[in-house]
């Protein structure tokens, strides 16, 4: 059944899955936005005691079951491996609580589709927590685009890299799933990709309907590719190129956003990943540069999303998260993937 409106106060969250992204960035959000986080699920003791220090007044669960029990329980964000998402969205659709899902939606397209059809099924509001939408400067280049600063837009060019070795992990959190495709689903256009998707979508305001991507395994030791190049065309025309990558030494320049058009275009560095800030340079058709100005430049992109997510719950707006909007980016995922011969 329909969660009903809730008012205009801060929600009671739970989180599934207290790994180094909940711990680090969406629990000290959470509280960032005035919610409270309510009741933790993770089953590992390192997980429960991080949670415990930060939240010592949170229910902590060793199963889901007991946490989407309690009535006085908004939302649920889920940040479990990728595999895990479908049983965690479709239990919660089915107890009518709220969920905002780490990205991507899924590990397989089936499993985005069947956690679509709970949602709606359950009429719950759903949100693949897409948080580069929510970044001061993306907001301010999608404002900046929409009202001609460029002209017609041409082209989106986005690099968005890191490395990630077989072995790597972040104190507490265990083995490295996202080298594992049964648990990840892919590599670095599985991980990485989802983000330069909805980001391009997010600034144009059009989908990207066409897309083709090859991929690597080039450097790092494992069986999921460690780098892709994506290319797509948005209903309106405009030509989208995407590369991400798991080899890149985190030292170098490797998150980079160019917007072009007809007029002039817009470059911003290091405004991609999970913290605000970064650079944003307007460039116009003569060739003069300066800086775009970015409004709340250091709000955090995580405590904005936290809080267009209750706002959305509370109002009953289902414009701003859509689980149709994020099962199209898993079908593109799905046939980037399906297409590159490297990956068959």
């Amino acid at each position: 059944m329909p969660e009903a409106p809730l008012p205009a106060r801060g929600i009671n969250w739970g989180i599934v899955g207290y790994g180094w992204v909940a711990r680090d960035y969406a629990a000290p959000a959470i509280l960032a936005a005035g919610h409270s986080l309510h009741a933790v699920c993770d089953p590992t003791p390192a997980a429960q005691a991080a949670a415990r220090a930060l939240a010592p007044a949170a229910a902590i669960h060793g199963e889901l079951a007991p946490l989407l029990a309690d009535p006085a329980l908004d939302a649920i964000y889920v940040a479990t491996p990728n595999h895990l998402h479908r049983a965690a969205v479709e239990a919660a659709a089915a107890a009518g609580k709220a969920v905002l899902c780490e990205k991507p939606m899924a590990a397989t397209l089936a499993d985005a589709e069947a956690m679509a059809a709970s949602v709606a099924r359950g009429g719950i509001l759903y949100g693949t927590a897409f948080d580069q939408r929510h970044h001061p400067a993306h907001a301010a280049i999608r404002e900046a685009v929409s009202g001609g600063l460029i002209g017609t837009p041409t082209a989106i060019r986005i690099a968005y890299a890191c490395w990630l070795g077989p072995a790597w992990s972040v104190t507490g959190e265990g083995d490295n799933w996202r080298a594992d495709p049964a648990r990840a689903g892919g590599g670095a256009l599985m991980d990485l990709a989802p983000h330069g998707l909805d980001l391009a979508e997010y600034l144009l305001g059009e989908r990207i309907e066409e897309i083709a991507a090859l991929t690597q395994r080039r450097v790092q030791d494992y069986t999921v590719d460690d780098g892709a190049l994506l290319i797509g065309r948005t209903t309106g025309g405009v030509l989208v190129q995407l590369h991400v990558a798991y080899n890149c030494p985190d030292a170098l320049p490797r998150r980079r956003l160019e917007v072009l058009g007809a007029a002039g275009q817009i470059l911003a560095e290091n405004t991609m990943g999970q913290d605000p800030g970064g650079r944003v340079t307007h460039t116009d058709a003569a060739g003069q540069s300066r800086p775009l100005p970015v409004p709340d430049e250091n709000a955090s992109p995580f405590a904005r999303q936290m809080a267009a997510f209750a706002r959305a719950l509370s109002t009953g707006d289902r414009t701003t998260f859509s689980a149709e909007r994020d099962l199209h980016t898993m079908r593109l995922l799905h046939r980037a993937y399906a297409e590159d011969p490297v990956c068959r």
